[in-house]
Parts: C-alpha cells; sequence; structure tokens
C-alpha cells in the first residue's frame, strides 16, 4: 500500500524547541550588546537652516503677433497707343504732267515807287473824341440863400460846399453835404439850390446829360 507523497508532514516538536532556544540566545546577546553600541552615538544635534535661492520665475513668451500679408491690388496695365504717323511723299516724286489752274493776277494797287495800277484802298479815319461840356451856372439865377436871421444876430459867418446833380433841363435834382459850418447854413443851401438854382446843363455831342457838380456858398455880414 503507497504512501500519498502529497500528505503535509507533521512538525518535529524537538526541532521546533530548538530553533526558539537559538532565536532566543540571539536575541538575548543583541539586548546586552545594545548599551555598548549606544554610547558610541552623539546625543546633541545642532541643525541650521540653508538659505536656497529660489529659482528664477519663467520669462512668459511674448505672443506673436499674427502678421496679416497685406497684398496690394495689382496696378493696372496702361498700354500706349502708338499714334500712326503719316507717310510723307517721297522727296523726288515721280515725274509727271500736272495740271496748274489759271491764277488770276493780284493788284496789289499803286507802291510808294507808284508801281500799280489797282485802286488804292484808304483806311477810315479815327472818330474823333466826343465834345463835352461840363454843367454851368446860368447866369440869371440867385445862387445866394437867404442868411439864417438866428446865425445874424449872433453874428455867425460861414462855408458850406455841396455837390448837385444837375438835370438835362439845368435845374437841381439831388444836393449832397461836402462841409458846412452849421446845419442852419446847409439848410439854407439846400433850399436854395432846389429852388433857385439853374444852370446850363452838360452835353456831350450837343446832346444834354446829367452830371454832378460842386458848389460853394459863402455867408459874410456885411457892414451897415
Amino acid at each position: 500500500m503507497y504512501s500519498n507523497r502529497y500528505e503535509r508532514s507533521k512538525p518535529n516538536p524537538v526541532s521546533l524547541t530548538a530553533a526558539i532556544g537559538i532565536n532566543a540566545v540571539l536575541v538575548g546577546a543583541l539586548l546586552f550588546s545594545a548599551p555598548d553600541i549606544a554610547t558610541h552615538i552623539e546625543k546633541s544635534f545642532t541643525g541650521y537652516d540653508v538659505p536656497i535661492t529660489p529659482p528664477p520665475e519663467p520669462v512668459k513668451p511674448e505672443p506673436v503677433k499674427e502678421m496679416k500679408a497685406t497684398t496690394s491690388p495689382r496696378e493696372p496695365l496702361i498700354v500706349t497707343p502708338i499714334p500712326e504717323v503719316p507717310t510723307l511723299p517721297p522727296v523726288n516724286p515721280t515725274v509727271g504732267t500736272v495740271e496748274i489752274p489759271n491764277v488770276p493776277p493780284v493788284d496789289l494797287g499803286s507802291s510808294s515807287t507808284g508801281a500799280g495800277t489797282g485802286p488804292v484802298v484808304t483806311p477810315d479815319p479815327p472818330k474823333p473824341a466826343p465834345i463835352v461840356i461840363g454843367a454851368e451856372p446860368d447866369p440869371r439865377a440867385t445862387f445866394q440863400p437867404d442868411y439864417p436871421p438866428a446865425e445874424r444876430r449872433l453874428g455867425n459867418e460861414g462855408t458850406v460846399t455841396v455837390r448837385v446833380l444837375v438835370g438835362t433841363d439845368g435845374r437841381v435834382k439831388a444836393v449832397e453835404r461836402v462841409r458846412a459850418e452849421n446845419d442852419a447854413f446847409y439848410d439854407a443851401t439846400r433850399r436854395q439850390a432846389l429852388s433857385r438854382w439853374r444852370f446850363r446843363p452838360a452835353t456831350r455831342d450837343g446832346v444834354p446829360y446829367e452830371t454832378w457838380r460842386t458848389m460853394t456858398v459863402r455867408f459874410v455880414l456885411q457892414d451897415g
């Protein structure tokens, strides 16, 4: 009858006791030798901090700008047409028969030497300048105005200069003040000019036309 080779063998009590004893001896030897080993270890320990330079911050890369391709529009191609050059006639043309029309002779008239038999063309003489005659005072008219009574009592004298527009009939149509000592003298002169002043009207080649004329009146007190 065969024994089962795979059957687990039972532990031997003697071997187990011997192993335990050997282990106990080793542990005891270690315990007794431990104080001698510990005496050689220094119990004091001094620590200090070692400064560590922090690493530099990483440099941030600059953002890359997108470069847009700029494309300039193509310029249109300008084509300049070549002008046509007219063909010149040859220097030595072919000799042929050419009919020449009959041209009547031109009479240039007589010259300073008396040559020529045609009529002499005389240019028109220049027109004479027009004859202009300005307006003149009519000697029959009264030009001196009445002396203002207030100015006479005060003994004031003065001079008045005015511009008058003389019409085609010789009468004064407008009066403009140029210079006057006071308003009383000017008002008296204006009234006299519009009512009593008369002129021979200005003429251009005998035709009357309106014109301006400057007149001066003096107010002077007379003794007596």
